[in-house]
């Protein structure tokens, strides 16, 4: 199993908000984290630096080995970094309504199990085909599953970039946890909406497919983001499950 991640401010940001790394546990196991962060000046960096590495920092104390008991631990380790990440933003007017979307990842007894919240995205890529493994917490997504509007409106709306769900946000937080089979030679992709906004899921594919090297899909998939107009922050983690099974 190989991981590679990377991270490009984009074209038009002063800033780069969003933030990824990579953590083993006691028991060696991996959790692969991806934010994208939220707030006025230097608020979104903040809060998406601070949300990944205190649950990475977390992750690296622990000795877990099995999905199920992954899956309790995320959601109780992103309850506590939702209420200390709003808390921070009370007490600090400069980190006023800061938050972050994040994504997890970690392959466990021959699974992946992921946790999600806001409109970051996972992916498999699977014999040539793009799955989706979480759905966009946004406000031009409930308006496509209420069939108000169509997924190729969603793409132009004015307020696509509306989530409805962040870690930051007051109260107790729902977050989207699931485990799913994995097979060899599967390839898993965790991205930002820097991504997803520039580039369809068809050319995604492409160019994933096209790199057998993990560092050159993740740049060439910044680079082609970047020739659209790089609107935005842009950050890909890169998993090549390879041909064996992962316990």
């Amino acid at each position: 199993m190989e991981f590679y991640f990377q991270s490009d401010q984009g074209k038009k940001r002063r800033n780069n908000q969003d933030y990824a790394n990579v953590f083993t546990n006691q028991s060696n196991k991996v959790l692969a984290l991806l934010a994208d962060g939220m707030g006025g000046h230097q608020a979104g960096d903040i809060a998406s630096q601070l949300t990944v590495n205190e649950i990475g920092k977390s992750w690296e104390m622990t000795d877990i080995t099995s999905s199920e008991a992954a899956v309790k631990w995320l959601i109780q380790k992103i309850q506590n970094e939702n209420q200390r990440v709003y808390e921070q933003g009370q007490q600090d007017m400069a980190l006023s309504g800061m938050g972050t979307t994040l994504e997890a990842v970690s392959i466990l007894e021959n699974k992946l199990t992921l946790a999600h919240v806001g409109d970051s995205r996972i992916y498999v890529l699977r014999e040539g085909r793009l799955l989706p493994l979480t759905e966009d917490h946004s406000l031009v997504n409930e308006l496509v599953r209420s069939g108000e509007i169509t997924p190729e409106m969603a793409a132009v709306h004015p307020r696509k970039n509306i989530i409805t769900r962040s870690v930051g946000m007051p109260g107790t937080i729902e977050v989207d946890v699931a485990i799913h089979n994995i097979r060899p030679n599967d390839r898993i992709l965790m991205c930002s909406d820097g991504l997803t906004n520039m580039l369809s899921e068809t050319e995604i594919t492409t160019i994933i497919s096209q790199n057998t090297s993990l560092q050159l899909a993740s740049q060439s998939l910044i680079d082609a983001a970047n020739q659209r107009g790089g609107t935005d922050n842009i950050t890909v983690i890169l998993i090549d499950l390879g041909g064996s099974n992962h316990d």
